[in-house]
This record gives structure tokens, sequence and C-alpha cells, in this order.
């Protein structure tokens, strides 16, 4: 491991991180594993049993089902990426990573959220053509259209992030080799450089304000015609009915956006904030909407609730 030394700054990158897991709170890793791992476990087994009811039951071989399968996809690759080495760190002390593996780490953990954040604006576009105009739905949103639409938020968001692990391939790392985070997150790698890092600072921050902000903006507008489609409706029961099926997609959002953004701003503007405080608010968002998600689709969607349950009394029979 490289490390300032007493002569001055090594001008090459480390071989390895530390990672210190949530500073100051050492003494309690092994508590705060015990939440962490049962969130963890239920997203896996959540987000796998809405991929296993969408491919068996027939019924569900529709847009809204496709973007949810997208959706559970996403979650499992981004809670996978950083809870085993996090469980690592409260388990057995193991803080190392690799350089490469932290970059490897770092990209598809961004890679993963940005993708997150664009199936989310495709399944606002899906309940706006669903609402707004049902006779057309399936003639616009087609299964090669749905394709495309996945493959673009997987470019979006594989293209976005690329130079954000370019960059800090880039930087040498002469100060120190301690991340004060339990993941390889892209500001506290960035920011153990000995350089100006202006510049992965305000990219990655024009990625946070245009991409999610854009993405927020598009999903407000469908939303706002949703709402005016919904409250058209002639009956109560009509409106209720409708507005049902947008509940669940409105709580993922919520769950999905605050954390990340509270979380995106505090690296930058929360300066006075507690550290332990602040990379335990980091590492509890990378969980609750992948824990969340198949919760709330689950419960929320009659179909797939239908389904989970004929699944469980047929074992129990």
């Amino acid at each position: 491991m490289k490390i300032l030394n007493s002569i001055g700054c090594r001008m090459d990158n480390p071989s390895t991180f530390i990672l210190l897991g949530i500073p100051g709170l050492e003494a309690a890793h092994v508590w705060i594993s015990i939440p962490f791992c049962t969130m963890y476990t239920i997203a896996i087994l959540g987000n796998f049993s809405i991929l296993f009811i969408v491919k068996m039951e027939q019924s569900l071989h529709e847009p809204m089902y496709y973007f949810l399968s997208m959706l559970a996809i996403t979650d499992l690759v981004l809670s996978t990426s950083t809870l085993p080495k996090m469980l690592s760190i409260f388990w057995f002390n193991s803080r190392e990573i690799n350089f490469s593996a932290c970059l490897t780490q770092m990209y598809f953990l961004h890679c993963f959220v940005v993708m997150e954040s664009g199936i989310f604006v495709a399944m606002a576009f899906d309940r706006y053509v669903a609402i707004c105009d049902p006779l057309r739905h399936s003639t616009i949103l087609t299964n090669p259209l749905v394709a495309k639409i996945g493959l673009a938020v997987a470019l979006r968001g594989g293209m976005l992030v690329l130079p954000f692990i370019l960059a800090a391939r880039r930087w040498p790392y002469c100060r120190t080799n301690i991340i004060p985070h339990s993941y390889c997150e892209h500001m506290a790698v960035v920011k153990l450089a000995c350089a100006e890092i202006y510049v992965s600072n305000f990219y990655s921050l024009s990625v946070v304000f245009c991409v999610f902000g854009l993405d927020m903006i598009f999903i407000a507008v469908s939303y706002t015609q949703i709402l005016k489609a919904i409250f058209s409706l002639p009956t109560k029961d009509a409106r209720l009915k409708t507005s049902g099926t947008c509940s669940s997609h409105l709580c993922a959002i919520l769950a999905f956006y605050i954390p990340c953004l509270f979380s995106a701003l505090m690296y930058r503007f929360g300066k006075n904030m507690a550290l332990h405080f602040h990379v335990l608010i980091a590492s509890v968002y990378l969980l609750v909407p992948p824990m969340l998600n198949p919760i709330i689709y689950g419960v929320r969607t009659k179909q797939i609730r239908n389904r989970l349950l004929r699944l469980f009394t047929h074992k129990g029979t």
C-alpha cells in the first residue's frame, strides 16, 4: 500500500484502498450489520420473486411488468455490488479492496443508480399512455419499443458514468489510501487525490442535476397529465381504481429519489454534518429502494399478489 511518506507525495496509484466502514461507529458494526443483512436478504428474495412471477405468469408479459423486471434486475445489481463487501467489513474486519475492484464497484454502483432513474421515467411513460391514451397503449408500447427503451436506459447509465471512472483512475492518490466510507463512493474516493478534482466534482454535480433533475421533471409532467385524466373520470370508483395503479409507482419513486439526492448533495454542502451520519445515510439508500420496491409492487399490484398467493398455497397444499 502506497501512502503519503515523509519525503513527499507518491504520484502513482495505491494497490489497495482501506474502507473504514462507518467511521466513529466501528464498535457497533456487528449490530449495524443485522438490519443491513436483513434488508439485503429481503431485497434478494423479493426481487428474484418478482422476476420469477413475471417470467412464469403469461398474463404479466406486458410493458409495465417488463419495466418492473428491469427495475428488479437493477436493484439486485445495485445492492449486490456493495452489500457483500460492507458485511465483510462489519463481520470480519476485511477492509482492504483492490484499486481496480474499487473502481469497478464505483462504476456498477453509479451506473445502476442512473439506470434505475431511467427505468422510473420509462414506467411513468407507460402509466401515462395506459391512463391518458388507453386504446393506443398496446400499439404505442410494443415489445420492440420496450426493448429499445431498456437498451437506451442501459447505454445512458453506462456512458454517463464512464467518465467518473476514467477521471478517478487518472488522479494521483498520494495523501492516504484510507476511504472514510463503507464502499467506494465516487466523491469519497476522488477526495483522496493530491490534485485539483474540480473536473470530477463539476461533472458529478452536472449528472446529479441534469440527469436526475430532467428525469424528475419528466415524471412530474407525466403524473400531472395522469392526475388530470383521473379527475376527469365520471365516477369515484373509477378514479380510485385508476389512481391505485399509480400509487405503487409513486411510492417507489419517493423511496429512491429522496435519499439518493439527499446523499449526493450532503457530500457537497453538508460540511458540518457528522461523518458517521453521512456514511450511514449513504449506505442505507442503497438498501431501502431494492428492499421496498418488490414489497410495494407485490402488495399494490393485484396480479403479482394473486400469483404469489397461488404459489404459496400450491406449495402448502
